[in-house]
């Protein structure tokens, strides 16, 4: 009995097995998606397209410089420096002592000038005194004409040389006090270019001193454009060394080009009382040229510009469509093309990169500024 169950059990377990596995495989095969992957939507992000005007922008390199700025050093005296009594970074008044120098020879000579000039003086007093005297006797016989004009002419010739002994005493005192070194403006000491014990000529440069209560923005641009930085022109202006934005309009732009560089010169004047833009910097224009233009503006990340077009992806009850369109400009990562692409249409932004002109899309609408 036992024996003949064993077929049995064997058989159902076999059709058990087969019964499993054949809803299995139906199960399986209910769940395999027969729909190509290329042939279901894409999924993307778009944005509308807004109506804009743009206006074309230049964009200029410029510098930051200060209104006015000195070189003091030395102008007629060869001496060592004796003290700086400043240094980098240090407010300065007018007539403030920033340095000196060892000039106890210009000091020696200068008064050696000095006495000579008082004996000279003496001298010439003496004889114009003589002179007198000798012309009076002319009159009556006592003394000859000849001796007159003789004595005159010693009076003058001393006269002479009291005068040249004085101009020697002007330009030794000018050295003397060229060894005193003071502050020409009210300002801040910007360089220290030497210590005491360096050896200073005319025309060194001991300490340069600069006025940054007005600075001047400076750029040279191409002689093409002298008609768009016209006096008076607004300008946009990003100092680099701190990132601050600013705004000002040209002061002043030269009537003539660089010959060698083929460049038109401007200046904008802004006040800083707080000086706290760095001289000798470097600052970026932006200024507008030419006319507002209607316009579609989309960010930059939804167009692939190549030249002066762009191709861009615009969907359309739920199909993506490639359309070129005519560029504008570019401002801030916001892309200015031709109205020929209208206002409202959705454009891709993201996944554009996967599709091909008529896919099937899906999508996510997200703001402009976003």
């Amino acid at each position: 009995m036992t024996t003949r169950r064993i077929p049995i059990v064997i058989s159902g377990a076999t059709l058990a097995v087969l019964l499993l596995g054949g809803l299995m495989f139906f199960v399986a095969r209910a769940h395999v998606n027969k729909v190509a992957l290329a042939e279901q939507p894409r999924g993307v992000t778009v944005v509308k397209a807004a109506a804009a005007n743009y206006r074309p922008i230049v964009k200029y390199i410029g510098a930051i410089d200060p209104w006015i700025e000195a070189k003091v050093g030395p102008q007629f005296t060869s001496a060592y420096v004796d003290t700086v009594l400043v240094r980098p970074g240090a407010v300065v008044v007018r007539g403030q002592v920033v340095a000196t120098l060892d000039c106890r020879n210009a000091s020696a000579q200068a008064k050696a000038v000095a006495m000579q000039a008082r004996a000279l003086d003496a001298q010439q007093e003496a004889l114009a005194h003589q002179a007198a005297r000798v012309g009076g006797l002319v009159g009556g016989g006592f003394v000859s004409p000849d001796e007159a004009e003789q004595k005159t002419a010693e009076s003058t010739s001393k006269q002479a040389e009291l005068l040249s002994a004085q101009a020697k005493l002007l330009t030794a005192s000018l050295e003397v006090s060229d060894c005193i070194m003071r502050a020409p403006f009210d300002g801040e000491i910007a360089k220290r270019l030497m210590d005491p014990g360096t050896f200073a000529r005319p025309g060194g440069i001991v300490v340069t001193v600069v006025d940054r209560n007005t600075v001047r923005v400076i750029a040279d641009v191409p002689e093409g454009d002298f008609a768009a930085v016209a006096p008076g022109t607004p300008a946009n202006i990003r100092v680099l060394a701190t990132g601050l934005a600013l705004t000002g309009s040209i002061s002043r732009r030269s009537p003539a080009a660089d010959p060698s560089t083929r460049t038109i010169h401007l200046e904008i004047d802004l006040a800083d009382p707080e000086r706290k833009l760095p001289v000798r910097s470097t600052a970026e224009l932006t200024i507008e040229v030419g006319e507002p233009i209607a316009a579609t503006q989309i960010p930059l990340t939804a167009a692939n510009v190549r030249n002066a077009k762009a191709s861009v992806f615009v969907v359309e009850e739920g199909v993506a469509h490639k359309t070129r369109v005519g560029v504008l400009g570019e401002i801030a990562g916001i892309l200015f093309v031709e109205p020929t692409l209208k206002p409202g249409v959705e454009v891709v932004t993201e996944g554009r990169a996967l599709l091909t002109d008529g896919d099937a899309v899906t999508t996510k609408l997200e703001s402009a500024g976003q």
